[in-house]
């Protein structure tokens, strides 16, 4: 009768570099048998296949996921450290997510809210092109928080955004991008947009002397990205927005990579938020918002601010920032920038939450002013000094 356990067929034995890489998940639910699940996500997160068939020591040993420790937090809330080797990340982005939260994704209670990468990990990766001093650089403001906003509302024709793309210019915008709604619609198409926005931008950054950066929406198909990044650039776009939720992180990460674009990038969570809402599913704020942005190559990354219109707490903004500005090997520090229906008024507040390595993202209220340019001014004038 034939051995039903899984050996290795040749005689060439397993060797990996021992090297691996920890990752913690907050497992849930009421007298939970934390063991069970944590060995449950070392197996379904590597061999997915029974253990007890696998007898082959190398597999067992080396590419089996490994609890580390396993810490109670209350009676159904257990911390489960977890490692893994390097190598079944293989050096992909795309496979580094799915090792860290694939199929287990699939399954209730499970959260994870820490990864902590060795070099090894993160050496494939370029990361960000920029990061927070590079982007200082390009606008020539070393200290002092960066302002953004948004062109809305979508149904506005190309002529019309432009007009206030220069306006919000002209009054120290630093970042000017399209609202993530933006594509490449009959009402509003793609080229026409990106060109007469760039050329406004450039245009009233010629009479102030301020650089300020353009960025439009590239998130589209995906047969189409790197054409409508390239396209962008050519057009004299300064930066791109791309929602990773929407076209994939490792899309964000060919795009930062691209040394035939070479833009900062803005990370718009369009879609992610069901990863972050839930506190007993899914992946932690500052895991998805700052260390795998980070990874994907953004240079900012977009999310809404505590008080806004969206539920994110101050302890949900604090973890991304933290992820955003954390030592992550050689992978440079991005700006985080809080959004999400924030107001002039709170500029003090919000300032002294985050700090000056912020980008202030403010949209519709900028509006309210019958004069848009006097508007971003008092805006600058907040946050000048840098």
């Amino acid at each position: 009768m034939r051995d039903q356990g899984l050996q290795n067929p040749t005689d060439k034995p397993l060797r990996l570099s021992g090297t691996r890489f920890t990752a913690t998940y907050l497992l849930h639910g009421p007298a939970i048998d934390a063991q069970r699940a944590a060995e449950d996500l070392c197996i379904e997160q590597t061999i997915e296949y029974p253990a007890d068939l696998v007898r082959d020591e190398g597999i067992r040993s080396q590419i089996f996921g490994r609890t580390l420790a396993l810490d109670p937090v209350h009676p159904h809330l257990t911390r489960a450290t977890i490692s893994f080797a390097v190598e079944i990340a293989g050096g992909e982005l795309t496979q580094l997510l799915n090792t860290l939260f694939g199929n287990i994704s699939l399954k209730p209670g499970i959260r994870l809210v820490d990864v902590e990468p060795v070099p090894e990990l993160i050496a494939p990766y370029r990361g960000p092109r920029f990061g927070t001093a590079g982007l200082r650089e390009l606008l020539q403001a070393p200290t002092r928080p960066l302002l953004a906003t948004a062109l809305k509302p979508m149904g506005l024709p190309a002529d019309v955004l432009a007009d206030l793309a220069h306006d919000l210019a002209l009054g120290g915008i630093d970042l000017i991008k399209d609202d993530h709604g933006l594509a490449d619609q009959e009402f509003g198409h793609f080229r026409e947009r990106v060109e007469r926005c760039s050329a406004a931008v450039r245009k009233a950054a010629a009479k102030t002397g301020r650089p300020c950066l353009y960025a439009p929406n590239v998130s589209g198909p995906a047969d189409q990205l790197r054409q409508r990044a390239r396209f962008a650039k050519a057009a004299g776009a300064g930066a791109l927005l791309v929602a990773p939720g929407l076209v994939g992180f490792d899309a964000m990460r060919m795009l930062a990579d691209d040394d035939s674009v070479a833009l900062p990038i803005l990370c718009h969570p369009a879609l992610l938020g069901s990863f972050v809402v839930h506190p007993s599913h899914g992946i932690g704020h500052g895991v998805l918002l700052g260390t795998l942005a980070r990874l994907g190559g953004a240079d900012i990354s977009i999310f809404p601010n505590h008080g806004g219109r969206f539920s994110f707490s101050t302890q949900d903004c604090r973890e991304i920032v933290q992820a955003c500005r954390a030592p992550l090997s050689a992978n440079r520090a991005i700006l985080p920038a809080p959004a999400g229906g924030m107001r002039v008024d709170r500029v003090a507040e919000m300032r002294q939450f985050y700090g000056d390595d912020v980008v202030l993202l403010i949209g519709g209220d900028l509006h309210r002013s019958s004069n848009l340019i006097e508007r971003c001014g008092e805006l600058r004038d907040l946050v000048a000094g840098g």
